[in-house]
């Protein structure tokens, strides 16, 4: 049965994007992010891999402003 909220149960709703430093292997950006939106850590990280070499590095310098803005 729903509660008040609509949800069904199963994982609360994030309330925010948070860091996840337990799940994550530098800073937590990619584990955060998965978590955030409901998908395996590793294909975020994929991600950035291929961003970073497709992108000239760019990447890198998202991931270090995320790191430091958030949480």
């Amino acid at each position: 049965m729903n509660d008040i909220t609509g949800h069904s149960g199963g994982k609360p709703p994030s309330r925010g994007f948070r860091l996840d430093k337990t799940n994550g292997k530098i800073f937590g950006v990619c584990a955060g992010i998965a978590d955030h939106f409901g998908i395996d850590a590793m294909l975020v990280r994929i991600g950035f891999v291929a961003g970073t070499l497709l992108g000239f590095g760019s990447f890198i310098l998202i991931y270090l402003a995320i790191a430091l803005i958030a949480d």
